[in-house]
């Protein structure tokens, strides 16, 4: 009996935890070779897009200095705000951002209204000749961008308008890049290429609706009006934000349709958008300046679509 009892006597703590410790696995090939998958877009990633930002924020912490005759060489020295400083004060500059402002109150809601409409006329149960429709409002978006301002800059001339041509038997004459008008000259063409592009977005987010959804509001007598506005809008909500955030940033970014335009009328100057302000500075060798102004551009942006985005999702809480 004695015997029996000592034999069955429970093992040592130290055997217990050394049972109840997992061996260690090796290491899964799946995350060694992940690494070299990986490592080319992160070199890319930190010379395309990280290296610039800084050596931008890097440059624009110098100042250019000339002496006072001008005959001289120039010279940088390390002022981190007086760049900063000059481009907040500066009129142009300052006066840039708010037609840039302007320009995307006015044009993104109604490319983005534009874009939503006809996503929604498309995808109708009714609609005919889909792909024909598609590819016809995308098509606009396939023309370079400046093709395309250099096509309007025809429609808008004087002599070759046909729009004025129509407005002629109502009495109008529109000059079209006037002081007035240029800026809405400007948005015309920006609309007219990137609604097919915003178009196909809301769109593809449309056809990830489920059917049962829409066959149940069917049921409930619910119109396509009322399907379309109280079912499949908020259902494309996180597109139409996607969107919205895109054409900001364009918005911003805004330069070759103006540059093309400003050939064709003295309406729109070198300084007519934050970049081209900042591509006027480059042209002069104000390298810091350039740097400067482009890192506020960048920041506002940033801000912008911080806050829109904040603002959505607390209204859709």
């Amino acid at each position: 009996m004695t015997t029996s009892l000592t034999s069955a006597a429970p093992p040592p703590v130290e055997t217990k935890r050394a049972a109840a410790t997992p061996p260690k696995r090796p290491r899964s090939r799946t995350s060694r070779y992940a690494i070299w998958f990986v490592g080319p877009f992160v070199v890319l990633f930190v010379g395309m897009y990280v290296a610039p930002i800084l050596f931008a924020i890097y440059k624009s912490m110098f100042r250019i200095q000339r002496d006072a005759l001008g005959l001289g060489g120039t010279q940088e020295i390390f002022d981190p705000l007086f760049n900063y400083a000059y481009a907040l004060g500066d009129s142009t500059f300052i006066t840039s951002i708010g037609r840039v402002l302007l320009f995307g109150v006015v044009q993104v809601p109604v490319m983005l209204g534009l874009a939503l409409g006809i996503a929604l006329l498309i995808d109708s149960a009714s609609a005919r000749a889909k792909g024909f429709f598609r590819l016809s409002s995308f098509a606009p978006y396939a023309v370079p961008t400046v093709v395309s301002a250099l096509m309007w800059s025809f429609l808008y001339s004087p002599t070759n308008n046909p729009f004025n041509q129509l407005l002629g038997l109502f009495g109008l004459d529109i000059n079209f890049l006037s002081q007035d008008f240029a800026l809405w000259a400007v948005a015309n063409v920006v609309t007219w290429g990137w609604t097919g592009y915003n178009m196909i977005i809301i769109y593809a987010a449309l056809q990830g609706v489920p059917g049962e959804v829409l066959e149940a509001a069917k049921l409930d007598g619910a119109s396509p009006w009322r399907t379309a506005w109280s079912i499949k809008v908020p259902l494309v909500r996180p597109a139409i934000l996607l969107t919205t955030i895109f054409s900001i940033i364009g918005s911003a970014q805004l330069y070759n349709e103006p540059f093309v335009l400003k050939q064709s009328t003295g309406a729109i100057d070198a300084s007519y958008t934050p970049i081209m302000a900042a591509q006027a500075s480059l042209q002069s060798a104000n390298y810091p300046y350039a740097a400067a102004q482009s890192v506020l551009l960048a920041v506002g942006v940033a801000v912008l679509s911080v806050l829109f985005f904040r603002l959505t999702s607390r209204r859709s809480s």
